[in-house]
């Protein structure tokens, strides 16, 4: 954070996140004292929590942005404006549409990218809901919350492409670059968008590629709208609402998976994710990838020892 260091911080908590904080301090080893109407008071690297009776928890210490930032936060709260700058609900905001993808960075599970349309009305009621990148949300039960409540707000001003992993195999193997295939969905997506809400007078979303890419994927509705890429575009409510949508559609069809295979596919493509791929190999043969995971990753290469045809932009 710029300017002075922040040694503390004031919320309010319900008795569930109480409970959860104080579960989640104590795994972490801090120490615990009693305080006069106080639930507890904790003791930590260079800061103190005191959680009282009325729901109001205060924050004091050195340690305070660091607390409220990645614990606090992230795993309590989940919120996550400590330290931002004031973004007024009520701030004006120009009609425009928002593009984010989810899954891209995955092994398995599907692609999936998501637009929404915002304007002065629906803008400031996203914002409200508290629309974020959806990176920085942990629970996936707050990102079905959320996507609910995007889609009450703006009442069919969106648009979603999912592509599950043998419809993207089949894509990429035909495109052949993975800049080139997000370009093709959020194509679609802006196409689909468009469609719905033609007066969109420009597109925004994050910069993932030449912008050529996607104008020269557009038809002809697409190719009269300004479209517009830039790094950290989640931080424009539209494209965040976008995200947030993107990553619902991606945990539903990571759920689909785990039903169909049983057991948790693990998200990324660490460890984990090859701990799993070994599994599903002695138990289903090679050709189980093609229904579950992107084929031009190197994991995949990893696993089966195969090269796929296409070795471009192999993650």
């Amino acid at each position: 954070m710029a300017g002075k260091r922040v040694t503390s911080y004031v919320c309010t908590v319900t008795p569930e996140q109480a409970d959860a904080l104080r579960e989640l301090l104590e795994r972490r080893g801090w120490e615990f004292h009693e305080l006069q109407y106080a639930r507890y008071k904790a003791v930590g690297d260079k800061v103190n929590v005191a959680v009282y009776n009325s729901g109001k928890l205060t924050v004091q210490g050195a340690g305070t942005e660091d607390f409220v930032s990645f614990i606090l936060e992230p795993e309590i709260l989940h919120t996550f404006a400590f330290g931002l700058e004031p973004d007024p609900a009520d701030e004006p905001v120009d009609p425009h549409g928002g593009i984010d993808e989810s899954g891209k960075g995955d092994f398995f599970g599907p692609l999936c990218i998501a637009g929404v349309y915002a304007d002065a009305g629906t803008g400031p009621e996203l914002r409200r809901l508290g629309c974020c990148d959806s990176k920085l949300i942990k629970s996936p039960k707050k990102i079905l919350e959320l996507a609910k409540g995007i889609r009450e707000i703006v009442r069919g001003q969106y648009a979603v492409v999912n592509l599950p992993p043998e419809t993207y195999n089949r894509l990429y193997d035909r495109i052949g670059n993975l800049n080139r295939l997000l370009a093709w969905g959020h194509a679609r997506v802006i196409e689909n968008l468009l469609e719905k809400v033609p007066e969109c007078p420009r597109m925004l979303s994050d910069k993932f590629a030449d912008e050529s890419l996607i104008k020269r994927a557009l038809m002809t509705r697409g190719r009269q709208i300004h479209m517009e890429q830039r790094t950290r575009a989640e931080s424009d409510v539209a494209v965040a609402a976008a995200s947030i949508l993107a990553r619902e559609q991606f945990l539903r069809g990571m759920e689909k998976l785990s039903a169909e295979f049983g057991g948790t596919f693990p998200k990324g493509a660490g460890p984990q994710v090859r701990e799993t791929g070994v599994r599903l190999l002695e138990k289903h043969g090679p050709g189980v990838f093609a229904r579950c995971a992107k084929l031009h990753f190197k994991t995949y290469s990893e696993l089966t020892g195969e090269i796929p045809a296409n070795e471009e932009d192999r993650r």
